[in-house]
């Protein structure tokens, strides 16, 4: 779990150019029993202050919309717990990323540099 603490430096380095939203997940046999006990989880030892949507199929079962809209435009699935999608300003699939990619990787913040630059 110590990317939450490298999800929350990006969220906190972009500010308002981008929003990074954490989705938990349990499709990995780790996530805690509900929304509550992550959200305490993650706040207490991450001072975690990003948002954050509900327990969520994000690679099998019932995926969550969003998840079977990635997969449907990228053919991206995830393989473990945190992985990266990132989108433009339009809601448009941009890339995609796996768990062993830490969020402030230079992929990662090249790309959302790129999309935000004036």
């Amino acid at each position: 779990t110590p990317q939450y603490a490298d999800l929350q430096q990006l969220s906190d380095t972009y500010g308002d150019r981008a929003v990074v939203l954490a989705v938990p997940s349990d499709d990995f046999n780790q996530e805690l029993a509900s929304e509550a006990e992550v959200k305490d989880f993650c706040a207490l030892n991450y001072d975690l202050t990003l948002p954050m949507t509900e327990i969520s199929h994000v690679a099998k079962g019932d995926l969550h919309p969003f998840y079977a809209w990635v997969k449907a435009q990228s053919g991206f699935a995830p393989g473990w717990n945190f992985n990266k999608v990132l989108l433009d300003s339009d809601g448009s699939f941009v890339k995609a990323w796996g768990a062993t990619t830490k969020p402030d990787a230079r992929p990662i913040t090249a790309a959302l540099d790129a999309l935000i630059a004036p």
